[in-house]
């Protein structure tokens, strides 16, 4: 484990020298709130690292040195933003191995299976869920760690020649692109959709006040413990909650009996300061298409689903890759503001059924 200014500088000539690199990132996600990136793994030709940010090291050399190179990743998206969100650093280019994976038509597109696939390797997987903030790591969390990078670079390389052999290599780096691009973008808490839990929809306005409170209510508590909102109480609680007090009934037999008497008083707190609320300040429901297609618009969305399903079916592929049934639905509404919005190899297969109703 590198964890200090001299064992850093030690391997940045290594790193710029190596001709592929490959890298993995753990958080404490399950544990803490907000979470952290805890450890980056690196493999390179001969040797396999964990370097250790939650250390006190200048990791700025780090960064310089894996900016501009391509780096090999599985399922970037999280390591992606993790990276951009803690250091700042977005990479110049990426070799995605799940997405290639999926692009190639694989179904079983997990690091295990793919390495299982083409290696013969059984990974070990009991340490997706460990505590990765904890120090020291036990020995079977460090070699966890290791697999993460150890085998992505062969992996990669048959990825690789069956994307050349099926003409899709330039659709997967349209994919990575994109992927870099998005992640890069810095996410920003939209606070009055944040509380909007899966189910909110369901909810009277006044549900959705005393939600919005609880919601509130539950972030302080999980910040302030440093552990994920889910600990502190679960969505469905959340929703349940606010729709019985919604109704004026009452709530103690929702409450966990976990709860200390301290978090029990703040949710009850959080009820009543929505309770108190004047009907003008609820929040308003999402206003959602209300499914009213034209005609010709559902029969545009027959024509491009139909498009989309026989493509994907000669191609092997799960047509959610070409594009989603939401995507379509926009589509159908208004190609030409919507169609720049699929990659270049997505429009190709659907622009031959673009006449508009």
């Amino acid at each position: 484990m590198i964890d200090n200014t001299n064992g850093l500088a030690a391997i940045l000539p290594a790193l710029r020298a190596a001709p592929w690199l490959a890298v993995d990132t753990e958080a404490d996600s399950l544990h803490a709130y907000p979470e952290k990136l805890c450890l980056i793994q690196i493999s390179f030709p001969g040797a396999d690292l964990l370097i250790d940010p939650l250390a006190s090291l200048d990791l700025t050399p780090l960064w310089q040195t894996l900016a501009g190179r391509e780096l090999i990743f599985h399922g970037a998206d999280y390591d992606l933003r993790l990276l951009r969100r803690g250091p700042g650093f977005v990479p110049a280019r990426v070799f995605d191995t799940m997405l290639a994976a999926r692009l190639v038509g694989i179904k079983q597109f997990s690091l295990g299976d793919l390495v299982h696939r083409f290696l013969g390797i059984t990974l070990e997987k009991s340490s997706q869920k460990a505590n990765w903030a904890l120090r020291p790591l036990s020995p079977r969390m460090l070699a966890y760690a290791v697999n993460d990078t150890r085998h992505l670079k062969p992996v990669a390389d048959a990825l690789h020649g069956q994307l050349i052999a099926l003409d899709r290599m330039a659709w997967h780096e349209q994919a990575c692109a994109q992927l870099v691009a998005d992640c890069a973008q810095p996410r920003v808490t939209n606070h009055d959709e944040a509380w909007r839990l899966k189910g909110a929809d369901r909810l009277s306005r006044r549900g959705l006040a005393v939600l919005r409170e609880l919601w509130r209510w539950r972030e302080h508590e999980a910040v302030n413990a440093n552990r994920p909102p889910f600990f502190v109480i679960a969505h469905d609680k959340l929703l349940a909650l606010a729709a019985e007090a919604s109704e004026g009934r009452g709530v103690d037999n929702l409450v966990p009996p976990r709860l200390s008497p301290h978090r029990r008083h703040g949710l009850h707190r959080a009820i009543e300061r929505a309770l108190a609320l004047t009907e003008e300040h609820w929040p308003q429901p999402r206003r959602h298409h209300n499914g009213r297609f034209t005609l010709a618009q559902r029969k545009r969305i027959e024509e491009l689903h139909g498009q989309r399903d026989r493509h994907a079916a000669q191609l092997g592929l799960d047509p959610t890759l070409i594009a989603s049934r939401a995507t379509l639905s926009l589509l159908a509404q208004d190609w030409d503001t919507h169609a720049k919005d699929l990659l270049p190899w997505q429009r190709q297969l659907l622009e031959s059924s673009t006449t508009q109703g």
